[in-house]
C-alpha cells in the first residue's frame, strides 16, 4: 500500500523557535555591547587627550593674555572647556563613520582624523603654555583644513557624521581669529 510508504514530517516546535529567537537576540545584545564599548573608546580617548592638553595649556601664561585681551575674548575656562567639547563631537563623528565601514573603504579619512586630533592636542599647550602664537596660528589653519577634509570624506559614508563637524569648524575658525589677535597682543 502506498500509504505505508509515507513519512511523517516534523514541524518546528515553539521551543526550537524560541531558542532561535533567544540566540538572535543574544547576538544583537552582544553586538550592541561591542558597539557601546567602541563608542566609549572613540569618544573618551580623544576627549581625555584634549582635556589633558587643556590642563597643560592652562598655565600662568594664559593669565598674561587675559589681562591684555579685548572684550570679546572668551574666558580661559570657556576656551579650555570648548576644545574638549569639539573633540567629543569629532570622536562621535569618527565613530559613526567607522561603524559604517568608512575607514576601511577610505583610509585617508582615518589619516585626516588622526592628524586633526594631533593638531587639536598640540594647539592649547603651544599657544598658552609656550606662547608660540605664530606656530599656533599655523596649527589652527591646518586644523581647520584637516577638519574640513574630514567633513568632505565623511559625508559619503554618513551625512550626519559630516554635519557634526560643522560646529567644530566654526570653533576652529574662531580660534584662528583669536590666535591672530594674540599675535598682536
Amino acid at each position: 500500500m502506498p500509504s505505508n510508504d509515507l513519512k511523517h514530517r516534523v514541524t518546528t516546535t515553539t521551543a526550537t523557535t524560541n531558542d532561535v529567537n533567544r540566540t538572535s537576540r543574544g547576538k544583537r545584545m552582544l553586538m550592541a555591547k561591542r558597539g557601546l564599548k567602541s563608542l566609549a573608546i572613540a569618544v573618551v580617548l580623544p576627549l581625555s587627550l584634549t582635556a589633558l592638553s587643556a590642563y597643560i595649556g592652562s598655565s600662568s601664561s594664559s593669565a598674561h593674555y587675559a589681562s591684555r585681551s579685548p572684550f570679546w575674548f572668551p574666558p580661559s575656562w570657556a576656551l579650555h572647556l570648548t576644545c574638549p567639547a569639539s573633540s567629543f563631537l569629532m570622536g562621535l563623528s569618527a565613530w559613526m563613520v567607522w561603524a559604517d565601514g568608512g575607514f576601511h573603504r577610505n583610509p585617508m579619512a582615518l589619516l585626516l582624523y588622526f592628524t586633526q586630533l594631533l593638531f587639536t592636542v598640540l594647539w592649547d599647550p603651544l599657544v598658552f603654555a609656550l606662547g608660540a602664537t605664530r606656530l599656533g596660528l599655523i596649527l589652527c589653519v591646518s586644523l581647520f583644513l584637516t577638519q574640513f577634509g574630514c567633513m568632505r570624506l565623511f559625508r559619503p559614508f554618513n551625512p550626519i557624521a559630516a554635519d557634526l563637524i560643522k560646529p567644530c569648524l566654526a570653533w576652529v575658525a574662531f580660534l584662528s581669529i583669536l590666535n591672530l589677535k594674540l599675535l598682536f597682543v
